[in-house]
């Protein structure tokens, strides 16, 4: 067998993981010399290839499927073990019919499917990829607002908003767990203890107060004047608030979107790949780019879904530029029974981008009013520091 090191196969594996940092997954210059040494342990069969760089690659469950389908349409050829070997295939040939393939996948390809339009010729060649992006446009996208975005840096961010982090606050739930510095003794475990020393209670155990994270209410405005940054948010939301994502992950997650009604978007959630979910969602949102009655959805919310909130720890994020065409006597009521019966409500507001904005509407007014903060959330900077924000403003109310 060749040396995966050197020839096309490592041109084809190093264009391969490029193609998946283009689609999110991450991969770095540690996973592409373990994948190297990967193949050289299992060979160049395709089962056994795509199981090795799979298990190399592959961090998240969210990832697996969008490998699967990239893998499958970048060593397309049933015959690649054989032609990796003799050198012969730069690329595989893409495949023509079959299966939608994922959002992902697709503008992962889209480089190389440019690079043999530009460049037809059947002769070898080496095909060079570019990278995600350099340096200094990932700098200038971090402070650029979600709606100034172009179609190509739309779909950059939207890549990149799922690597940012959102640890949420935690408290001490009335349940215990053993721990060393707990206030109450474990007596079951004490007595299971001093039966194996013959009776003697050499040491008593505590029980401590388990550490869970708040319940999260997420209601996310899908009006005209908020159509991209719902999208980018709701995709935000799903991957920084997935179970267990970064040791975090959250306790209860409910998310509804509101325009002229309300749309349960917690079975969408659900989805652990992202497109997926955007897919769901949008077939559920109905009132998608309309008017904005958040006083109608509210009542909704209560007459229907007022048992997702959680007692007093639910932890509400109402994501909204505030232009609301309802009636604020309505909205001033619901906010009122909104507010009595969670946590802390925080309004994620992406009108903060410009200075000095003042909420002078009158839903905005009203919304201020009732809010225990209002914090930024149009561009990559501010979504990078939410947690931080977030914990700032919940502080003095812990105290």
């Amino acid at each position: 067998m060749g040396d995966a090191r050197s020839g096309k196969l490592a041109d084809n594996l190093t264009g391969f993981g490029r193609a998946l940092r283009r689609s999110g997954v991450p991969v770095d210059a540690a996973r592409m010399a373990l994948a190297q040494q990967a193949l050289l342990l299992v060979g160049l069969a395709r089962q056994d290839m795509a199981a090795a760089l799979e298990a190399v690659f592959v961090s998240r469950e969210q990832d697996r499927q969008v490998f699967r389908e990239l893998f499958a349409a970048y060593f397309r050829n049933p015959d690649v073990a054989q032609k990796l070997l003799a050198q012969m295939l730069p690329t595989a040939p893409e495949k023509s019919k079959g299966a939608p393939r994922r959002q992902r996948v697709a503008d992962a390809l889209a480089p190389l499917r440019a690079a043999r339009q530009q460049h037809p010729s059947t002769q070898e060649q080496k095909i060079e990829f570019d990278a995600a992006m350099t340096a200094s446009d990932q700098q200038r996208l971090r402070r650029a607002d979600f709606n100034q975005l172009t179609a190509g840096e739309y779909q950059l961010v939207q890549r990149l908003v799922r690597e940012v982090a959102l640890p949420l606050p935690r408290y001490a739930s009335r349940r215990t767990c053993p721990g060393s510095r707990g206030s109450r003794p474990h007596w079951a475990a004490a007595m299971r203890r001093a039966a194996r020393t013959g009776g003697e209670m050499l040491e008593l155990p505590r029980l401590a107060r388990r550490d869970q994270p708040v319940p999260l209410l997420v209601l996310v405005d899908v009006s005209g004047s908020m159509e991209r940054y719902a999208r980018l948010l709701l995709t935000f939301l799903h991957a920084a608030t997935a179970p267990g994502q970064g040791g975090q992950g959250v306790g209860r997650r409910d998310v509804f979107a509101f325009g002229t009604g309300l749309t349960d978007l917690t079975p969408a959630f659900r989805h652990a790949d992202g497109d997926a979910m955007l897919a769901h969602a949008s077939a559920a949102i109905t009132d998608f780019a309309g008017g904005t009655r958040l006083g109608e959805a509210l009542h909704q919310l209560r007459r229907q879904h007022a048992r997702r909130l959680v007692g007093r720890r639910t932890l509400v994020l109402l994501i909204s530029d505030g232009l609301d065409t309802g009636e604020p006597a309505a909205l001033l009521q619901e906010l009122g029974w909104l507010r009595r019966h969670c946590g802390q409500l925080l309004w994620l507001n992406p009108l903060l981008r410009y200075e000095g904005y003042r909420p002078t509407a009158r839903g905005a007014e009203v919304l201020h009013r009732h809010a225990h903060g209002m914090l930024a959330v149009h561009n990559l900077e501010s979504l990078q520091q939410l947690a931080h924000s977030i914990a700032a403003v919940l502080q003095p109310q812990r105290r």
